[in-house]
């Protein structure tokens, strides 16, 4: 099916109205990992459907409609394509949980064919998506949610108010630390695409490419072509965190540094990283990092667990004032005021809610029903704005250079290099962003 058909077809769509007691029907493309765990959120929705699944591997799909199945007593319809999926009238509503380089466009696809979505973090592949992302949802009015649950976690959205309030005094500076620990991939040779699996369509707008086993389930995250890297994987929830955290929105300067150290891979994205943020009066400054580690300040320290290398993780933020400072992890907050750091104010997540993604699909429903994009805590705006941070850090990573830029035009300051990386060159027809 053609772009235009969508735009089209959408012409002609007005918002549904729900009620209370409506049955909202929704569908959930991809349904690897996280997928799954869409399944799993929706069904503890009231009034909420599971009327579709979809996914480019035959496995997965089997999969997804016997947990639904199992979880609504009912089977669901099963594509493989996503555009036939749009096709269909029946489904109001979709969740995106795909790698990060169809995000946008099976965004900007959903809305243009008048359906709303919940779209997995981070919003976009790259700037220009993240532009033209949130401009096809306001041109269509669709509530497009974006997946950082940490907006609607009850511990974090009193962190945030206290640091409005001035508990710490004024804030200067946002410290967000991934250091999550990655193992080595190792190599994969390239081989034939396994049964079942369509790659043309796994690939979508990204280049063509061998098929090998590393560049497919989940470390795909490692490759340039499909990924971002884990500051734009785990690190997204902590980079909204520390904007969120500041209220700032884009800055004015970025300079990121690392490298990939101690692996010989087939990784391309880099396992340390830092990047800092310049906003004049104020900075985020971010650090990534895959091997072993210590923790740092007050975020809790996750030693490994079960498997081998399942754990060894510091993954939170630090806010810094002129009376005191705050940490803030999955586990709760904590402030600490003065020289002699005197505790302040602390709380401890909601027992099994530290990551609140069942709260976070609640309120996208919510704004569904109400048609309000200001009922939304992670609105696509919101998410596509977080999301230019991590492509900016890895843009000047890539570069090995300090970029200037312009929050109002959203364009590198004189660097024609630099702005050249803000899209694909090419997308892959008929995979294009628009």
């Amino acid at each position: 099916m053609e772009r235009r058909t969508f735009i089209v077809a959408s012409g002609a769509l007005a918002a549904r109205a729900f009620g209370a007691n409506d049955r909202i029907n929704m569908a959930v493309i991809g349904v690897g990992g996280r997928g799954t765990a869409h399944l799993g959120m929706i069904a503890k929705q009231p009034n909420a459907n599971i009327a579709a699944v979809c996914d480019v591997n035959q496995a997965q799909v089997e999969r997804a409609t016997a947990r639904v199945e199992k979880l609504q007593n009912h089977k669901p319809k099963e594509y493989s394509d996503m555009r036939k999926l749009f096709d269909d009238k029946d489904i109001d509503a979709v969740t995106i949980a795909t790698p990060n380089h169809w995000h946008a466009l099976a965004t900007i696809w959903a809305v243009e064919a008048g359906k709303d979505v919940y779209c997995e973090k981070p919003a976009s592949y790259n700037i220009f998506e993240s532009q033209r992302m949130t401009a096809h949802a306001r041109q269509k009015n669709r509530i497009v949610q974006i997946g950082m649950q940490s907006r609607s976690t009850e511990h974090k959205k009193r962190a945030i108010q206290l640091l409005r309030e001035g508990a710490i005094g004024k804030v200067y500076m946002a410290r967000g630390i991934c250091f999550k620990r990655r193992p080595s991939i190792g190599h994969t040779p390239d081989e034939p695409v396994p049964a079942g699996v369509n790659w043309d369509l796994f690939l979508g707008p990204a280049a063509m490419t061998p098929y090998s086993k590393n560049r497919h389930v989940y470390n795909w995250h490692w490759f340039w072509n499909t990924g971002n890297g884990d500051i734009g994987n785990q690190g997204i929830h902590e980079m909204d965190m520390a904007r969120w955290g500041l209220g700032v929105g884009l800055p004015n300067s970025v300079v990121s540094t690392g490298g990939k150290y101690i692996y010989h891979d087939d990784q391309e994205t880099p396992n340390t990283q830092i990047a800092t943020f310049d906003y004049g009066d104020k900075e985020i400054v971010f650090e990534v990092r895959g091997l072993p580690t210590p923790t740092e300040a007050d975020i809790t320290f996750e030693p490994p667990t079960g498997r081998a290398l399942s754990g060894g993780n510091s993954i939170g933020n630090e806010f810094y004032g002129d009376k005191g400072y705050m940490s803030v992890d999955h586990r709760g907050f904590k402030i600490f005021l003065g020289d002699k750091h005197e505790p302040g104010e602390s709380m401890q997540a909601v027992v099994g809610r530290g990551d609140d993604s069942a709260g976070h699909m609640a309120n996208f429903l919510t704004a569904v029903r109400s048609r309000k994009v200001e009922d939304l805590t992670a609105d696509v705006a919101e998410g596509a704005t977080s999301a230019i941070l991590v492509h900016m850090a890895n843009i000047s990573y890539r570069l090995g250079r300090r970029l200037a830029f312009d929050p109002k035009t959203e364009n590198f300051i004189n660097d024609n290099e630099a702005n050249k990386m803000k899209t694909r060159n090419p997308y892959r027809a008929p995979y294009i962003v628009s």
